[in-house]
């Protein structure tokens, strides 16, 4: 990740070959790529425990990051600290990251939002790839689109809306894809497999060869790579840490550095991996403070550019999955910022219409247009009995 702005590579770590810059945009995609890696590392620290997880740091940005298009003032501020962006710089970056990952094969990436209030018009031609229409009393149309989205991988939506959300984008991220060198099925067999807790399990296990190249060590981490089909195919990586090593500690290996990285001192690598499929399913909105997202979800929130109408972020939730077996990875996520009203109830511009000195009183017909009584009232009102007294 080091070098010149412009030209230097979006990902420099061992065994891939990224997209070349400069290309339009690519400045604002190297940026989002730091800035992702920087969410991701943070966002582990705050929820990854010891148990069994799948999340998508890219989805939570991409999802915060449209969101933090139309943010202002502080509410833009706390966002650009956790995100590199806000405003205007938020959607180039969004829209950039966007560009950056259709150059991966098998590789889905989508946003959309279902709004009832009116959204500038300046919000949605910054950013482009982002569709947009009209939230209704259900969510069907979005469990719909999820489900489309992420070909089947994720059923809906991974919260019910709230009656009083305003404001649902949601972000999907969809990768379906065949391993460049399948693992034999014959050679799949149970295997021990020692959990957290020191109890010992036999589990399905897959077997395969690597060459040296697509395995080094990062830290104390190892790494395994593995290549899926396509000339801009994806790349999944294993980081096995070390004894009693949690996943803040052990996962960002997977993204390390190019020259913290040191090669495998072998001929060949023989890979044993669990066949896996997990599936999880994140609130992400307790660990918005600690992120530094405060503002964003009190009655202070600034989402002044993306409504004319006052927004709060009222829930942000993922549901994500990941499958790994002998022919291929398939993993999806789908990240959902839900708003609801925010501000203090805006104050009401009001004439005071006061009838304290001479006036006139007209009686009309249903129709407006007929008057059948008129009086003139420049006296001191006498009060009489009230009408059907």
């Amino acid at each position: 990740m080091d070098g010149t702005a412009g030209t230097e590579r979006v990902d420099a770590t061992p065994g891939t070959t990224p997209r070349p810059g400069p290309y339009p945009g690519h400045k604002e995609a190297v940026q989002a790529v730091r800035a992702v890696r920087a969410v991701g590392e943070r966002w582990l620290r705050e929820f990854a425990g010891e148990g069994d997880f799948v999340c998508s740091p890219a989805g939570l940005w991409l999802a915060l990051g449209a969101v933090a298009a139309g943010a202002r003032g502080g509410t833009a501020e706390e966002l650009r600290a956790l995100l590199g962006a806000a405003g205007d710089d938020a959607a180039r970056a969004v829209t950039s990251m966007a560009r950056e990952l259709d150059g991966t094969d098998a590789l889905a990436v989508a946003t959309r939002v279902w709004s009832k209030v009116p959204v500038h018009r300046t919000y949605r031609e910054a950013l482009p790839g982002v569709g947009f229409g009209r939230l209704g009393d259900g969510q069907d149309d979005i469990d719909a689109w999820v489900r489309e989205a992420t070909g089947g991988l994720i059923g809906g939506l991974p919260v019910p809306v709230p009656p009083d959300t305003l404001l649902a984008l949601v972000n999907v991220l969809a990768l379906k894809a065949r391993w460049e060198t399948p693992f034999p099925g014959h050679l799949t067999v149970p295997a021990p497999f020692t959990d957290a807790s020191g109890t010992v399990h036999r589990v399905p296990t897959m077997h395969r060869r690597l060459a040296p190249g697509d395995a080094w060590t990062a830290g104390r981490a190892q790494v395994a790579q593995l290549r899926c089909e396509g000339g801009s195919g994806a790349v999944v990586r294993l980081v096995l840490g070390a004894p009693g090593a949690g996943p803040a500690e052990v996962l960002p290996a997977a993204w390390a550095p190019h020259e913290t990285c040191t090669p495998v001192g072998a001929e060949a690598v023989d890979l044993a991996v669990p066949r896996l499929a997990l599936r999880t399913t994140t609130d992400v909105t307790p660990q918005l403070p600690a992120l530094g997202v405060r503002q964003a979800t009190t009655a202070l929130a600034d989402f002044s550019g993306l409504s004319p109408e006052p927004l709060a972020i009222s829930m942000v939730v993922q549901e994500a999955v990941l499958k790994v077996a002998e022919l291929g990875v398939e993993a999806a996520a789908a990240t959902a910022v839900l708003t609801r009203a925010g501000g203090a109830p805006r104050p009401v511009r009001a004439l005071r219409l006061a009838y304290d000195r001479p006036f006139g009183i007209v009686v009309l017909d249903a129709s407006g247009r007929l008057p059948l009584f008129a009086a003139w009232q420049s006296t001191a009102p006498a009060g009489g009995p009230a009408p059907g007294e």
